[in-house]
């Protein structure tokens, strides 16, 4: 355990994704245990069959939970960004759970700030990398250009003189 991060303030953003992934976690557990009644009080035959596809809300719900728990512990845990919950929460689309997509949306577009990104690096001792990014300059003035080294300039070639044009000059 890193005791450096215990007295680190974490970022908005980290608390804001750990506060709608608790949220996201219990609107899923409600919304897969109606949502699995609903299917198997309707048909009995076909219900059955289509159960298992409410069965995500549910687990994901478990999941969303315990990884928000992580978040919100003090002192911070090592813990990655989770961005497999995100688009688990994004596939919630196939039971209409809307609040879950867009909770999961809010998240991947979060998990790549650069703020979070530097957090989750500093509190699993990785180095930051920032793609996309070009390096700073250390000097505010510009350096000068090199210039251009120029061919060597290139004498014609003399003919050699003919001996007829020697002896008409004479």
């Amino acid at each position: 355990m890193n005791s450096q991060f215990t007295n680190q303030q974490k970022p908005t953003l980290v608390n804001v994704i750990a506060w709608m992934t608790l949220a996201s976690g219990i609107v899923n557990l409600f919304w897969g245990v109606a949502a699995s009644g609903a299917i198997i009080a309707s048909t009995i035959g076909i219900g059955v069959i289509c159960t298992p596809i409410t069965i995500l809300p549910t687990i994901l719900g478990i999941f969303e939970i315990i990884y928000a728990a992580k978040l919100m512990s003090n002192p911070s845990q090592q813990i990655q960004p989770s961005t497999n919950i995100a688009i688990l929460e994004i596939v919630c689309i196939l039971v209409f759970n809307l609040f879950a997509v867009v909770v999961g949306i809010l998240a991947l577009v979060f998990y790549n700030d650069l703020t979070v990104k530097e957090y989750f690096a500093r509190l699993n001792g990785t180095p930051v990398t920032v793609e996309g990014l070009a390096p700073v300059a250390a000097s505010s003035t510009p350096e000068p250009e090199p210039t251009p080294v120029e061919p060597e300039a290139i004498s014609p070639v003399e003919e050699p003189a003919s001996s007829d044009d020697e002896t008409s000059q004479s």
